[in-house]
């Protein structure tokens, strides 16, 4: 890179996790990078912002320094690569962000991160083999925008350089749970920018302060920039099974509405590996970029009492929350008047279906609660008792006898699909707004404090032609109540 000659970079936000560790708020079908968590928006949300077209613009009083550093990081449009699961999720708090995404790649199972920055630099590189790809995961958080472009700045001119670029963060505490990275000799390419002596594995205690003491180690963010087609040729000298079958399931995958796609069969056949093991330990064009960028992974509830705004006695609370002689404690309540009393050093978290108490130094456990909810087969692991849906949400108020009650927002503009049902019929009840519901042959208007019967076996669908939501009650009731007791005949979302 010349000067401050402005240099096009893709962001590339992988949304594929789980967050298993933020149970019970974050579940499978609505994980982590779609919730509120560090601030009013989601974390993807935050994540696009922050690598938004204007984000590359320095702001007013800025540094000389600051400035063109910021002028470096220009950023085009993001790639999303999301499991197909998420993808009406993925694609509508991009639109409420006024967020253009390049494309939205869907992945039928999580392959790890080598497999997702493999279909990322081989879809990027089809158009432009020099575009640079910064690759974020999507649910961490930065505090420190600014620091932020001006690390990617100085990874852009080292990975101009052909360089493998990563972010190190400066250690703040000797911590145990995150990998590290040793700083070698400063690039003559890029000041500001390093080679890497060593990645290194998760420490004990005593070794983190040795680390902390000496200076030259960073924390492994996860976080890199690629020369797309320098990532292609590292691939293919380290992982070319991962780069095999990426590029099949590319080349065998297909458009779906506003996203692609890939190809279930040819994708699976890829190892499962991050690209920390697949490539970047095993490169000799490895570098780092130290940074200071107010850095969390959001990897537990105790990184969120790290961040979190705490009270004079070091309480972090979300929500209807009173405290009696708590200190230390993170508490957070979705719904309920929620009260802790005489507690120190503990995580609550209160959702509608679950509460969890624990101790905030043992929340990476959080996860072993979780596998034992799906080795039980219980749904709290999955989803949570709203259920959102791409046109709109329904949530299960109360189930009983051969009967469910549940109800039901369709967004304005918004439709089910054209369906039937085998074992029950439905009783829909109009809370607010005007439905429009298809019954067999007929199409029927039912406005505010009316209702309309499907039977059992009767093609229905119901829509919103309204501008406001519309809220339905839905009685349920027959012989079996399950969500797959539904036989789509045609739907507008491409489901089955």
């Amino acid at each position: 890179m010349n000067g401050n000659s402005a240099q096009k970079i893709v962001p590339v936000l992988l949304s594929g996790g789980t967050g298993s560790r933020l149970w019970p708020l974050s579940r499978e079908l609505y994980p982590k990078q779609f919730l509120p968590l560090c601030s009013d928006r989601t974390m993807l949300q935050d994540t696009a912002l922050r690598v938004s077209a204007q984000s590359g613009t320095a702001g007013p009083g800025s540094s000389p320094a600051a400035s063109a550093a910021a002028m470096e990081a220009v950023f085009s449009a993001p790639l999303v690569i999301c499991n197909q699961e998420h993808r009406f999720l993925a694609a509508e708090q991009l639109r409420q962000s006024r967020c253009t995404p390049r494309a939205i790649v869907l992945e039928p199972a999580g392959r790890n991160t080598a497999a997702a920055c493999a279909l990322a630099a081989l879809a990027v590189a089809a158009d432009d083999p020099d575009a640079l790809l910064l690759i974020l995961p999507a649910d961490h958080e930065i505090r420190d925008a600014e620091a932020f472009r001006r690390a990617v700045g100085i990874a852009a001119r080292a990975a101009q350089a052909g360089r493998l670029v990563t972010f190190g963060i400066a250690p703040t505490r000797p911590e145990t749970g995150y990998g590290y990275i040793r700083r070698g000799h400063s690039m003559d390419e890029a000041d500001g920018a390093y080679n890497v002596a060593a990645f290194v594995e998760k420490p004990s205690l005593e070794v983190a302060e040795r680390y902390l003491a000496e200076g030259t180690y960073a924390w492994n963010s996860g976080m890199f920039l690629f020369p797309a087609a320098r990532l292609l040729d590292e691939l293919e000298r380290h992982a070319p099974a991962v780069l095999a079958a990426c590029r099949e399931a590319l080349d065998q995958g297909s458009k779906d509405l506003d996203f692609f796609r890939l190809d279930a069969a040819a994708f699976a056949k890829a190892p499962s590996i991050s690209i920390d093991y697949a490539v970047m330990e095993r490169t000799d064009r490895a570098a780092v970029v130290p940074c200071e960028i107010g850095w969390t992974d959001v990897g537990a509830w105790s990184a969120l009492w790290d961040v979190g705004a705490k009270d004079g006695e070091g309480n972090v609370v979300v929500g209807d929350v009173l405290l009696e002689g708590a200190r230390d404690c993170y508490v957070r309540s979705e719904n309920h008047l929620t009260a802790v009393v005489g507690v120190e050093n503990a995580v609550v978290v209160v959702v509608d279906d679950a509460v969890l108490v624990a101790d905030r130094s043992q929340a990476q456990d959080v996860k072993r609660i979780v596998d034992r909810l799906k080795a039980e087969g219980r749904s709290e692991s999955v989803s949570h008792r709203r259920v959102h849906r791409p046109w709109g949400s329904y949530q299960s108020l109360h189930t009983g006898d051969r009967f469910q009650v549940k109800s039901l927002t369709i967004a304005p503009g918004s439709r089910l699909s054209l369906q039937k049902h085998h074992h029950r019929a439905e009783h829909w009840v109009v809370v607010n707004g005007t439905a429009l519901v298809t019954r067999g042959e007929e199409q029927v208007m039912v406005y505010e404090n009316q209702s309309i019967y499907i039977p059992i076996g009767t093609v229905h669908r119901l829509e919103n032609p309204g501008k406001v939501p519309l809220t339905i009650i839905e009685v349920q009731s027959g012989s079996y109540l399950g969500e797959d007791d539904i036989v789509r005949l045609e739907d507008v979302y491409g489901r089955n």
